[in-house]
């Protein structure tokens, strides 16, 4: 990547949410519990799941990829957003910044793949109770955990390497706390038409064609739950099912936010708060809703609570 006079890139410039000192300090100090309560929550789901062997089925399975995926997601951004907070430096490298792109795009894209076999595995679940163990067998539900993970990875190269191929404006500051392909696009001085249009077509690739079977799974979970006769059946299979409903709502919809439009136009401060809640505020309550909604959780947490008193 290149100036339009020849310099080479060697570092960008992070903007990050405010150029105020005393701001940053009081960021600093708001977004370090948050942090703190993403790799708890996360992980106590994960410990969880992995210590109670009545949890080790492919619902719990899956929650466990997703929670160790937030982690890993998170981690990816938040951890450099804070030092830059605190230390007031916020230059970071070219190949720092390309690699922050590829990994936080490549768990986003992880993310939306794995929402969908969850979706898959509800509908398994409910519309085809005696058939269950059989169809989502444990090396199905490795197989489609490995191959989530491989797409995710392999769908992220094509965006990365379009975008650092964009020429600069005489520009490397980036109106973000991190690296993100709208950030990096909008600094281009050519025209970028093209590179907006077949990252749009991938937005669709991995955004709306896995919302499409994410809608039609739902709408036939709906339709096996309205033939249940039991009121008690009803709401049990409701209950399973809304927690995954509401991660999907906020992660989608504010990817959908920031990748779904014309990156050379986006409003920065916009953009900003857009990312806050997929990488930052999404992680941290995914645990929240997936415990307080799911009695089999709260069970676990329990006998675990208990099994460590006895020691």
């Amino acid at each position: 990547m290149s100036w339009e006079n020849n310099t080479v890139v060697l570092e960008f410039i992070l903007l990050g949410l405010s150029s105020e000192p005393m701001t940053q300090v009081i960021l600093f100090y708001v977004f370090l519990p948050v942090y703190m309560v993403i790799l708890f929550g996360n992980i106590s789901i994960i410990t969880l799941i992995l210590s109670d062997v009545c949890l080790h089925t492919p619902m719990y399975f899956f929650l466990c990829n997703l929670s160790f995926l937030d982690l890993c997601y998170s981690s990816s951004t938040v951890p450099r957003m804070l030092k830059d907070l605190i230390s007031g430096k916020k230059t970071i490298s070219y190949a720092e910044c390309a690699t922050q792109m590829y990994l936080s795009l490549s768990l986003g894209a992880t993310e939306c793949i794995l929402l969908v076999i969850m979706a898959y595995d509800r509908y398994v679940a409910i519309c085809y109770p005696l058939h269950y163990t059989t169809i989502m067998s444990k090396m199905v539900c490795v197989r489609l955990a490995i191959g989530t993970w491989l797409c995710g990875f392999l769908l992220s190269i094509s965006h990365v390497t379009l975008t650092l191929n964009v020429n600069l404006c005489n520009n490397n500051e980036i109106n973000n706390f991190f690296c993100e392909v709208p950030e990096i696009l909008s600094l281009g001085c050519e025209n970028i038409l093209f590179v907006e249009f077949f990252i749009f077509i991938a937005g669709v690739i991995v955004l709306m064609i896995p919302l499409t079977f994410i809608v039609i799974s739902y709408s036939q979970i709906i339709l096996c739950i309205i033939k249940i006769k039991s009121s008690a059946g009803q709401r049990k299979a409701f209950s399973t099912c809304g927690s995954h409903i509401l991660v999907v709502t906020m992660f989608y919809g504010s990817a959908m936010a920031a990748y779904m439009k014309p990156y050379s136009r986006s409003a920065a401060e916009t953009d900003k708060f857009i990312a806050i809640f997929y990488i930052i505020i999404t992680p941290m309550l995914n645990p929240l809703i997936y415990s307080l909604r799911n009695n089999d959780v709260k069970s676990a947490f329990l006998k675990l609570k208990i099994k460590n008193k006895t020691k």
